[in-house]
Parts: structure tokens; sequence; C-alpha cells
């Protein structure tokens, strides 16, 4: 792939009033899409266009744009983050565009979730990160029918802002990233709006949908009527030897300042005392669901205190391990190995003069937070998750400090395994996707402009050489001698024979914790003069031992979200099954899920098939999604 040089797209203009669709559809969808006009030093190129709804089709008619053009680049940009009003109280069956449901296809539901609305009807637009929770399902069932439904999480959050009766929405909750244009700014503490948007899984016959600092909602999986929240780890204490042995060695002001803070931030702002992280791992060796905390206060003072829960199937809890990190960090993603946690620690700040603009409500709460890029090196904390002959000598407060500065966004996988036979130490690989700091920015993820309450793209694609400043692969690997000290660790990216932006990695999860070939991800094709590296249009598969790559790529003005692996059943080899990833033709408003065989990505015959969600139903770019294999998940045998 050729380098594509950057682009910023034009200042933009106050746009025009919002227009919305109403489909001709006994349940309607509003669907509120934002023109505005696009200027340069040079040109002004109008995008100030009416959309004009041609019942019953809802088809949405715009003047021709060129086909690569910075104006067709950000409508179509605009086009991923379009708010769905809509509902399916029922399952409804797909239709095949392309290819046929394959024999050996396992029976069972996939699972996506993400934002679902980003404009009220009030002026208000917000960031992706605070879009109320949309849950998607596609139920695979017998004789090849795929079945769509779709439901908002039915949060605390979401039952105060949309009105039942008229289904008008009004946002109340500045949540962490957002502005709102109306409504009380100032004195406005309602900023932990949990949306349930973020991860969902299947455990345990539990359907949960997670948020980055809430408590899980849990839905029934037949109708997707939202249950309500579980509370899964509570707010009592743990295993708190770890801490006790800390604070013998001076935290005392950490300790004051924390017990300060806790009433602030559970009495006015309403956090939890523990705030869960969204991301979760099964470990299929144990038959073990393994999650993380880490407490409120975190994320304003120098320490950071992390819990780990493992769970069985009954929801048992087997183990629950606390350590304290004597620095700031925030973490979104983590692994874990045989017998380690692993934690790769981004370093932040609090930013003072951020901090009195957002609690003044002047700016984002997130604008509180600032990277810290004073390190030219990563923190890596190898945890002890089991005593092991390394970690029982090691002391873990220590971390293992790569040799760069990387801030991670996902992690694929981490194992470990023995040295050589003449060797009494371990060798740990983590395969990550990972950022600069300098690329980074909390108030910027995917081009949002608190200010204008817009989204820009040229963000998510700027470029500087190799191109190493945006979400890339890499492998971080680690070697330990017999004391659990480290020998060496170096980063490199997963592949030697390839380097380009991509990010949401996924494996066969049958390998989590374990030795694994591939990799999968969503990737750019670079084919886009003004949207070369996001959002993603294909799927790379990456071979971790000898660095090939092959490639997937969706056609023109069409985009992907996260792949996913779904074993076939019976199999033995790693990548013997398929890709689940959702197809978004943003040129003409549709979403299509796309099945790929795993093994023949690369390949002109990859594409298996691909199932057309009906126009009016057409979904914003999910987060992240689950397979819940019908048989393995629910005890069929």
């Amino acid at each position: 792939m050729q380098a594509a040089q950057p682009h910023h797209f034009p200042q933009i203009c106050p746009p025009l009033s919002a227009a919305k669709l109403i489909p001709c559809t006994p349940a309607a969808t509003s669907i509120s899409i934002s023109r505005r006009r696009l200027t340069s030093t040079r040109t002004c190129i109008s995008a100030a266009v009416t959309p004009i709804l041609h019942p019953p089709s809802t088809e949405l008619i715009t003047p021709p744009l060129p086909p690569d053009s910075v104006a067709t680049s950000f409508w179509d940009y605009q086009m991923l983050f379009l708010s769905q009003r809509s509902e399916t109280p029922y399952p409804i069956p797909l239709r095949i565009a392309d290819g046929a449901i394959p024999a050996d296809f396992p029976l069972g539901t996939y699972y996506l979730t993400g934002p679902g609305i980003f404009s009220d009807d009030h002026g208000s637009t917000i960031h992706p990160l605070d879009g109320h929770g949309y849950l998607r399902a596609f139920e695979f069932r017998d004789r090849g029918a795929v079945w769509y439904s779709a439901k908002y999480v039915e949060t605390e959050a979401k039952k105060e802002e949309r009105e039942e009766e008229t289904g008008e929405w009004r946002f109340t909750h500045r949540g962490p990233f957002s502005m709102l244009k109306g409504g009380k700014k100032v004195g406005n503490m309602k900023v932990m709006k949990n949306v349930a948007n973020t991860t969902v899984f299947r455990w345990g016959g539990r359907l949960l949908c997670l948020w980055e600092g809430g408590e899980p909602y849990e839905i029934d999986g037949r109708t997707m009527e939202t249950i309500g929240a579980v509370d899964l780890i509570g707010d009592g204490d743990g295993d708190e030897v770890s801490r006790r042995r800390w604070r013998r060695f001076g935290e005392v002001g950490l300790d004051l300042a924390a017990a300060l803070l806790r009433p602030v931030l559970y009495g006015v702002f309403k956090m939890p005392q523990k705030r869960l992280l969204s991301h979760y791992k099964i470990d299929e060796k144990r038959n073990r669901l393994l999650i993380l905390s880490c407490n409120a206060e975190d994320m304003l003072l120098p320490r950071s205190n992390f819990t780990f829960y493992e769970f069985d199937s009954n929801y048992e809890l087997k183990q629950k391990k606390d350590f304290t990190i004597p620095d700031h960090l925030i973490i979104h993603d983590w692994a874990f190995t045989e017998n380690h946690y692993i934690l790769i620690g981004n370093r932040i700040k609090l930013d003072l003069q951020g901090s009195m603009l957002a609690v003044s409500g002047l700016s984002p709460m997130i604008s509180a937070l600032s990277v810290n890029p004073s390190q030219s090196k990563t923190p890596i904390y190898l945890l002890p998750r089991f005593e092991s002959r390394v970690n029982k000598l090691r002391d873990w407060k220590v971390p293992i400090e790569a040799p760069s500065q990387l801030w991670i966004s996902h992690v694929a996988n981490a194992f470990e395994e023995d040295e050589d036979e003449d060797e009494d130490g371990v060798r740990i690989q983590i395969q990550a996707a990972a950022c600069s700091y300098k690329w980074f920015n909390f108030q910027k993820m995917f081009g949002y402009n608190w200010q204008s309450r817009r989204l820009d793209p040229s963000f998510m694609n700027e470029f500087e050489g190799n191109g190493t400043q945006l979400p890339h692969l890499v492998r971080v690997s680690i070697d330990l001698d017999a004391r659990g000290e480290s020998r060496s660790c170096s980063i490199a990216n997963s592949s030697s024979k390839w380097s380009w932006p991509a990010d949401f990695p996924a494996i066969n999860g049958a390998f989590a914790g374990q030795r694994n070939k591939f990799i999968y991800a969503g990737t750019a094709s670079g084919t886009r003069r003004f949207l070369p590296h996001f959002p993603y249009d294909s799927v790379v598969k990456v071979n971790c031992s000898d660095g090939t790559v092959s490639f997937w790529c969706t056609g023109r003005r069409k985009f992907i979200g996260e792949p996913i692996f779904v074993p076939k059943v019976g199999t033995m080899d790693e990548d013997d099954g398929y890709i689940l990833v959702v197809e978004y033709a943003v040129s003409k408003l549709r979403c299509y899920l796309v099945i790929l065989d795993a093994k023949r990505i690369g390949s002109a015959n990859a594409l298996v098939a691909r199932l057309e969600v009906p126009k009016h139903l057409y979904f914003p770019l999910g987060f992240h999604g689950f397979w819940d294999d019908f048989t393995q998940n629910h005890n069929i045998k």
C-alpha cells in the first residue's frame, strides 16, 4: 500500500437545519442528518443539501457527488453516525443478497452493540461514546435462515432522556465526552451516563451489555427486552494484602486525598465505588469469565487500584485479586495468560485548567484528563494470576519497561511459554493495537469537536512517516529469567511484511491465553484519497508465524466494523471457521452482514454470503460484538 498524504477537511461553516427522514412504516424511524458547507482557501464545496424522502422506499435523494472528493468523503463519514430511532419488536428475516449460508455454519446469534442515537430533538449532538446503547442481534436458525432484531438498552439514562409516549429525545446527561446545546450546563453533575454501548457477551445463560465505568445491563436474549442493571462485583473490599503492604511506604497523602474525593465522586457525581471496565476475557480452558474494575478516584490520583474477578459458568466467584500500582494509568483493554494478568499502562495526568472548565460546565468532563507523554517507555505490569515458578520471585509492582512509547487501544491475545530446555525462564508475547501518545486525544476520538458538536474525519486520518502514530498492530515480546527479571523486551509490528493502520483485532476465542497463529482486524485499503486510513474498508488476516498477510476488501464507498471469528463445529485448525463483519454501504444507506471464509481470505472466493438489513433499519457503526454459539452456550448436546 502506498502512503496517502494527510488531508485536513476544510473549516465547517454553521450547518443548516437538520432534516429527518420519516419512513412509511408503522414504527417510524428518524434519521438525523446534518449538512454543512465545506470551504477551503481556494474553493467552496457546498454539501448543504436537503434530503428528500421518496415514499414508499424511503429513498434518500441527494445531488450526485464526485466519487472521491472532499464533499463525498465528508458525507460518507457522517453516514456512519446516523441516529437510528427504530427498533424491531419482533425478529425479521434477512434477504440473502449474495451467496448462501453454508451448511456447516453453526446455529447461534451474533450480537453487536454500539451507540444508536447522536442527536436529540432539542439541538444537542453528542460524542459517539456517549450514545445510548443499541443492541443488534443476527440469529442463525435452521435451514439457512437469519433473523434480525434491534432494541435500545433500557438504561436509567435512556429512560430519563426519551419520552416513552411521544418518542421524543432530550439529552440531559452531559456524559464524559459531550457538551449539550441546551439544558443545564453549570452545575450539571450528570456525568456518569451509563449507556451500555461498548461490549456485549453471554455467559452462564445471561446476556450482558457493558459500558466503561458502570454496572452491566442484563438483556433477555429471546425478546431483547432489558431485565435491568446487574451488580456483579459489589463495592465491598476484597483481598487487601497488596494495598496494606503498599500503604506502609508513605502513601498517607494519597489515602487522604482519596478519602476526600470519594464523597464527591460517589455522592455528587453518582460514580460507583468501583468502575467496571467494558472489556472482559473468557478463559475457555478453565471455563471462566474474567472481568476487571478500578476505583472511581483513580482517574484523578497518581495511583491505580485494579481488581480482577474470575467467575465460573454459575457466576460463582472463584478468584478475586487486588493490585495497587503507583502510577496514574487508564486501561481500556487488557490481557491474561496461564499465570498472569497483563496491563499495558496508558499514562495520564490531571489537567488543572481542563478540570476547572469541566467542573464549571464549559467543556466536557474528559477535558480534566490528558495523556502524559513524559516517559519515553511503556510500562507493562505482569500481575500474578496464579503462583508459578517465575512470578513467585519477581516484584509485580516493578513494571517491564517496553522500549518505546505506545498507547494501547485493544488487545488481541497474550500467552506465555517456557524457554528452551537449557533455559529456566519464560517468554511472554502480547498482540495488540497501539497508537502514539502524540496522536491520541481524549476529546477528539472519532473526530468529535465538542465546540461545534460535529465529526471531522481528518483527525482519524492524520499520517506522518510510516503511519505508526495511528492505531496499528504490534507484537510485544518479553523474556524473563528464572527469577522473573526481564532479560529483554521488544516491540515490533505484528507482521514484518506489512505495516498499515489497523484496529479491532480478533482471534479464534479457543486460543485466548494460548499461542495463536492468526489475527484478524479491521484496516483500510488506502484507496480513498481523503479517507485513506479510517473508516476501515478491509479485513486483514495476519499469519503471526511467517508474517504473511491477506485481505478482503469491501466495494466502493463501503466501510466495515469489527470482525469476529466463528469456529466451525468440531474442527481442529485454528482458522477453520468464518468471519462475521458488518458492511456499511453509506452511499445508499444499507447495512449488510457479511460472512467470510477465514481460510480463504485473500482469495477471490472468500465471500460466502452477504445478508441485507432493510433500509429503514440502517444502523450506525457498531463497537464490539459477540458470537453466542447455540450448542456450546446453551448446553445442547
